[in-house]
């Protein structure tokens, strides 16, 4: 699989066919969910669509959909493979790379926090690996930063104003659940950061960062 720390692998040509080869907007973020209302079979038949038009977007779509109904990691993982070998280069940055099993719960928790006031902060998440670690094999790092997530990832791995846990466990940056808090105020993200940390440990997940 591609590297994630750096954000989104570059579009191959054609990759804007996505949505019409879907027959549903694959440029709409994860949140919107533009297959809800979809049935079992025709997300099936819109995921093989989208493998043999190399259409990674509209693809990420049906995995992400399938992924919020709880599918079976097994499913997921099958699926995530298949489409990184078929559409690698058009798979949008905010489908993770492997199958954790509250990605739901970081949605639906990360949704419930807005912000009006724009700024140039961005809150983050960070997915880390804790398979040694009784409540494994996953955690998560919040964090907020003046730099592009990915960037601010980058930073952490080279050990740039590292976070203990980010430089030792992090896997990838989890871009879909705060997309919503990019580019808002210096106040608004030291709030939300806290909060969201606070928020996520709460609901009974492994967390870091945050404060």
């Amino acid at each position: 699989m591609a590297d994630r720390r750096k954000g989104p692998a570059p579009r191959a040509p054609g990759a804007r066919l996505s949505g019409a080869a879907a027959g549903f907007d694959a440029s709409l973020p994860p949140a919107a969910r533009p297959l809800a209302l979809s049935p079992r079979e025709a997300l099936t038949r819109h995921f093989r669509a989208a493998l043999c038009a190399g259409a990674g977007a509209a693809g990420a779509h049906c995995i992400h959909e399938l992924w919020m109904r709880g599918e079976f990691a097994a499913h997921i993982e099958a699926a995530l493979a298949a489409l990184w070998q078929a559409a690698a280069a058009s798979i949008p940055e905010w489908l993770p790379m492997r199958h954790v099993d509250w990605l739901p719960t970081l949605y639906e928790i990360a949704l419930s926090f807005t912000t009006a006031r724009r700024g140039r902060f961005n809150v983050y998440v960070v997915l880390l690996d804790c398979a040694d670690r009784d409540r494994g094999p996953y955690g998560l790092y919040v964090g907020m930063s003046h730099y592009p997530p990915a960037q601010r990832f980058d930073q952490h791995k080279a050990g740039i104003r590292a976070a203990g846990s980010v430089l030792r466990r992090g896997l990838e940056v989890l871009t879909g659940p705060t997309l919503h808090l990019q580019g808002i105020a210096r106040g608004e993200a030291l709030r939300i950061e806290a909060q969201l940390a606070r928020a996520l440990g709460d609901a009974g997940l492994l967390v870091e960062g945050g404060h």
